[in-house]
């Protein structure tokens, strides 16, 4: 790896309109902490910073759908997600937000530089606007019929089920979300950034300055270069932004691509008066962690932007993840089909580097990978558990018994301890060549090889056995044993910070930088190691069938969600329908009808008298729960015989898609006897 004299991180502001998921993690921040960590273990000038995107069309749609302001919604969610990420060990050296002060000084005085320099063209161009809300129309705030699949609720820039990229004027029959109407076309004027201008440096800089970018990222860049570049809005209409800094642009912002990558110059600022040797210095890399969704936004449009104003240094390196899908189908926040990691967090108190662990074993690093509950067990019982964690506690339980707890001197070195001792350092140089080249899913692995080389040996040498026979040659192997334990902790720090920190401790040592891994020497003779624990716990059969219940019960409600509707019934006249005599009553008395599974027998106080009916309501609710509710009564059905018992009149029922049914009755307080109409 090239020297550089600092190091700067930046990972994917995540959007503050829902909490963060499995999905961001794998693809973004494990990537991005375990480079700050390994960083920061080596001594290097590193910083990393992130924080929440409060800006945007998103917002505005959440804060309309729950009836709050864009201001609580950020709130509510910057909160979450940075309680989350505390809790769960990642270590930004700062978390800001793109609706501080800070930032909306500095995305005005870069959007101004570009202006004064003249890098921005002014377009007027056809936008749809509301006229009865009195709004121009952001592209998710129109919805209509997709040309391509006919579903009937595409958005104005993606239709969800086919998947087709759209623009808004392709919608057939548009209509607004706001206000229902159907909106019109109307002239507006916007800046653009010409990012044709900057083809042909982003081609050198790309194609042939970083052919050493990941595949993924460089055939993405590549498809878009040779497809063309065309200008890109920089302003957008809408009342929730950073204002555009210049006269005569009122109602307009600061387009939400344009605003929030300026959020990791913002929160440099906020974290260090020398925020500029970390921009502006030649001596710095700096390191984009992304999602692949995010490529053409931190390859191409962030670095045209930044050589436009001219100041800035460029990424280093964008090693962006691809997706991670969840038991076989894909993440959606919307379908609420994902695991949540503040959710996740307070079901698996204590296991935040199981679920680290999993996740970059599984790394989504060059294809798609997916999450499953079961691998998640699978990987800490078998792994996690029944390979470091149980060496680790052989190692130290052993020296306990045999020595208190005091490091033994070793005598003379077998073939087999100088072998493993060897291994060592070979694999301290793997796991920092697969770090330094992003594959930290190789990294992991040979660090679990060194906890494999551990349980090997002890495997091997047997020390429990050998302790009758040759007391001497058992101080030898402990001594080793204890040695690659100490190495282990250095290991896995970039990887499992909790378990490194929980194991130090067990060792009784501080906290050892990167040059000692892969040492024999880390534990001096005498050093007396702390009290042994369980590093790791086995995750039982029905804590995984919790989740999957979770799991399959979400899919079960996004089904019914898209379920058809009933169709209509044949038309009936309003004479028909006047002659029913539907009443509001109470369930007083509710019993099982006998030999039926399906039948309650129910006293019901109809206002106008205590009537019995029989219902078929046995296999959704018992008596108890059906006793004291208020229901919707046809009175006037005629009396009809059910199994031997006379039932005169009918109770009303919603029927659900998945065929659950649900009491008909009114939302306040009615007296019974009242008529619905």
């Amino acid at each position: 790896m090239t020297k550089f004299k600092r190091y700067l991180i930046t990972s994917a502001l995540p959007y503050a309109n829902g909490p963060v998921h499995i999905g961001h993690l794998a693809g973004v921040y494990i990537p991005s902490d375990i480079y700050a960590r390994y960083l920061r273990l080596k001594g290097e000038d590193v910083i990393s910073v992130c924080g929440s995107d409060e800006h945007g069309v998103p917002i505005t749609i959440k804060a309309r759908q729950l009836g709050i302001t864009p201001q609580e919604v950020v709130d509510k969610y910057n909160a979450i997600i940075k309680d989350s990420f505390m809790r769960f060990g990642m270590s930004f050296d700062i978390y800001a937000r793109t609706s501080s002060k800070v930032h909306h000084e500095t995305a005005s005085e870069f959007f101004r530089n570009l202006y004064d320099k003249g890098e921005f063209i002014e377009k007027t161009t056809e936008q749809y606007y509301d006229e009865e809300a009195k709004a121009f129309l952001a592209d998710r705030y129109i919805t209509g019929t997709c040309p391509h699949c006919s579903n009937e609720n595409a958005y104005g820039d993606q239709c969800e089920k086919c998947g087709t990229t759209l623009n808004a004027t392709d919608l057939i029959n548009p209509r607004s979300t706001i206000s229902g109407s159907k909106p019109v076309l109307r002239e507006t004027s916007h800046w653009f950034l010409p990012l044709d201008k900057y083809e042909p440096f982003l081609k050198k800089w790309i194609l042939e300055d970083h052919k050493e970018w990941k595949s993924n990222v460089y055939g993405q860049c590549k498809s878009w270069l040779d497809m063309g570049l065309q200008p890109r809005a920089v302003s957008r209409d809408l009342d929730w932004g950073v204002p555009v800094p210049v006269e005569g642009a009122n109602g307009k912002v600061l387009y939400v691509w344009f605003d929030a990558p300026i959020g990791y110059i913002s929160a440099t600022k906020e974290l260090t008066p020398d925020w500029e040797k970390y921009w502006k210095s030649e001596d710095t890399r700096m390191v984009h962690f992304i999602g692949k969704d995010n490529i053409v936004f931190h390859c191409i449009v962030f670095p045209a932007m930044l050589k436009a104003e001219g100041s800035y240094i460029l990424p280093d390196n964008v090693p962006a993840n691809e997706f991670l899908n969840l038991e076989g189908d894909k993440i959606s926040t919307s379908r609420n089909w994902a695991v949540w990691l503040h959710e996740y967090l307070d079901d698996f108190p204590g296991k935040e580097d199981v679920l680290r662990y999993v996740l970059c074993a599984n790394a989504p690093e060059t294809k798609d990978n997916d999450f499953t509950w079961k691998d998640f067990q699978t990987r800490n019982n078998s792994e996690l558990v029944a390979i470091y964690g149980n060496f680790v506690n052989r190692a130290l339980v052993l020296t306990q018994n045999y020595y208190k707890g005091e490091v033994p001197a070793a005598g003379e070195l077998t073939d087999f301890d100088r072998e493993t001792l060897a291994e060592l350092p070979i694999i301290r140089k793997k796991i920092e060549e697969s770090i330094e080249n992003f594959r930290f899913r190789e990294a992991l692995k040979e660090a679990m090889n060194m906890a494999r080389l551990g349980n090997k040996y002890l495997a091997e040498t047997e020390p429990w056995k050998v302790m009758k026979t040759d007391p001497e040659r058992v101080k030898t192997i402990m001594n080793i044993a204890l040695q690659i334990a100490a190495n282990l902790p250095i290991a896995f720090e970039p990887f499992m910070p909790f378990t490194s920190e929980k194991l130090l401790k067990m060792l009784n040592l501080g906290k050892p930088g990167w040059d000692m891994l892969g040492r024999a020497d880390i534990l001096a003779v005498g050093h007396t190691i702390g009290e042994p624990s369980l590093l790791f716990e086995k995750i039982e059969d029905a804590e995984i069938e919790k989740q999957v219940e979770k799991l399959a019960n979400t899919k079960k409600a996004n089904e019914i969600k898209i379920a058809p509707v009933t169709p209509q019934h044949d038309p009936i006249t309003y004479d028909e329908f006047s002659k029913m005599d539907i009443r509001v009553g109470t369930i007083l008395e509710a019993e099982r009808v006998p030999k039926t599974d399906k039948l309650l027998k129910l006293t019901i106080d109809t206002g106008i008298d205590k009537r019995t009916v029989v219902s078929g309501i046995a296999a959704y609710f018992t008596p108890e729960q059906a006793i004291g509710k208020k229901v919707s009564m046809l009175v006037n059905l005629e009396p009809r015989k059910i199994r031997g018992i006379e039932s005169h009149g009918m109770i009303l029922m919603a029927q659900d898609a998945d065929g659950r049914l649900e009491f008909v009755a009114p939302l306040n307080e009615v007296r019974n006897g009242s008529e619905v109409k």
